[in-house]
């Protein structure tokens, strides 16, 4: 026995020592870098309430970083896309995916309508508040020419050329593009193999570009967040904090009483476990008030998850573009507030035209920077003109609601990957409990796994391609 038991230490401890600890270390890493985020953030609102006009100057750090992650963005939706298509040899399946897509968000849309309607009514925060001349202009001044009407929308996810739509940085075109892509390769058969195996060498070239891009998020925190501070100011909060507080008691609401419902009915997960998964996803969108800054990491997370290639192709991209939860709350209760704020209070049969008029209006606004506001002035303009000049009283405050509106967004469609890949059966449910139980960590350095087959496997050839991919 003793013998017995001195071997075992000797195992354990030769076990210990030719562990790999290259994982241990870049864990280490990357865990310090959004720490330093964190620190970021601090730093910035303390530049803006110390020196307001200094840290509005620091905008363009924010916004540089911002935009190096936008970048990655169109590269990253094709090669997803054409890679979850490509390996699946069934075409219906890719439909039905779009079509339970569409669907759920056309359906949360009306939800979030709804919440925020009776909110609105109940909260009423935009009584006794002075629209003067200068806030007039101001609210005139948000009314965008980029959104659309929905024919013209439609029309325009059709890019000019094959090519443009990677370099205009549109991802309803991106995704048009990526899924004639897939759907081709399909049809070629085995002679598309090849071309996928480039395409798969090409994702994680994209995806190592973005882990080196992120080791900015710190610079880029601390502008964003320093101008956002220092150009809002004090007074604004002061005076509009009845607004604000509702609306992210509103945002709150819909996601742990209602995402959080679905999630655990439909797919029996904890919402707790799956934003503590995405909490450096959560801390990037509140860092840059851009939920976009984290749509290439929650397509690889939602990847490395469990949920097929095909279901999160799809879903992510287009849920940016339409299932914006959080920015229906929004116009909501914005809509509600200004109406009060003009002395023009609108009763149900008048709010519920307008709601609907912003809801297909907001589809129209999916590319356009700011789209919260730009969207809000639009659709007032084209449906209640009176209400425009209202727009200028939230200008103040709406870099602060963004970061709400973000958030919100950004849960709601990572709740609706995973239940899209529950209803079609696209989701590994083992994968699922070890990757959120920390058994299946997620390579920060690659953003990508090193075994694709460990994602939910395919039907028919699809599984065979998928694995041949793995191997090369």
């Amino acid at each position: 026995m003793p013998t017995t038991s001195s071997t075992r230490r000797a195992a354990v401890a030769s076990s210990t020592n030719t562990a790999p600890t290259a994982p241990a270390a870049k864990r280490d890493r990357t865990h310090y870098l959004y720490i330093a985020v964190i620190v970021a953030v601090a730093l910035g609102i303390a530049v803006g309430l110390i020196a307001p006009d200094l840290a509005v100057e620091l905008k363009p750090i924010g916004t540089g970083f911002v935009n190096l992650i936008k970048m990655m963005i169109s590269p990253i939706i094709f090669c997803t896309i054409v890679l979850g298509i490509g390996s699946v040899r069934k075409a219906a399946k890719v439909g039905a995916v779009g079509g339970i897509a569409l669907g759920y968000f056309i359906t949360m849309s009306f939800v979030a309508l709804g919440i925020g309607l009776v909110v609105g009514n109940i909260v009423d925060p935009g009584t006794g508040l002075a629209v003067t001349d200068a806030v007039k202009e101001t609210g005139q001044a948000q009314v965008s020419d980029e959104a659309l009407p929905p024919v013209e929308f439609v029309l325009s996810i059709i890019p000019t050329t094959i090519v443009s739509a990677f370099t205009e940085g549109q991802v309803l075109q991106t995704l048009l593009v990526a899924l004639l892509a897939g759907f081709a390769l399909q049809a070629m058969g085995n002679a598309g193999t090849p071309i996928l195996r480039g395409i798969e060498h090409i994702q994680r070239l994209v995806f190592r570009i973005l882990a080196m891009v992120m080791w900015a998020a710190p610079i880029g925190a601390f502008g964003a967040i320093a101008a956002v501070t220092g150009s809002a100011g004090l007074d604004a909060l002061k005076s509009l904090a009845v607004l604000m507080l509702g609306f992210y008691v509103t945002c709150f609401l819909f996601v742990f009483i209602v995402l959080a419902a679905l999630l655990r009915i439909v797919a029996g997960m904890n919402i707790l476990t799956l934003f503590k998964y995405l909490g450096r996803e959560f801390l990037l969108i509140l860092s840059t008030s851009s939920s976009e800054s984290a749509l290439p990491r929650l397509i690889a997370k939602m990847e490395h998850l469990g949920v097929s290639k095909p279901v999160v192709g799809i879903t992510v991209p287009t849920g940016y573009s339409f299932n914006l939860d959080g920015t229906m709350i929004y116009m909501t209760m914005a809509s509600l507030f200004i109406a009060d704020a003009m002395g023009t209070p609108m009763s149900i049969g008048e709010q519920i035209p307008l709601l609907l008029f912003l809801l297909v209006a907001s589809k129209g606004a999916a590319g356009v920077t700011g789209a919260g506001l730009a969207t809000l002035a639009g659709g007032l303009q084209s449906h209640k003109p009176a209400l425009v000049d209202g727009v200028g009283l939230i200008v103040g405050i709406d870099r602060f609601m963004s970061e709400a509106r973000a958030l919100t967004n950004f849960a709601g469609n990572a709740v609706a990957t995973v239940l899209i890949g529950t209803w079609t059966k696209e989701i590994d449910r083992e994968r699922v409990d070890q990757v959120l139980a920390g058994q299946l960590p997620f390579d920060e350095a690659t953003l990508l796994d090193d075994h694709e087959g460990a994602a939910a496997p395919s039907d028919g050839d699809g599984e065979a391609s998928e694995k041949e991919l793995a191997k090369a």
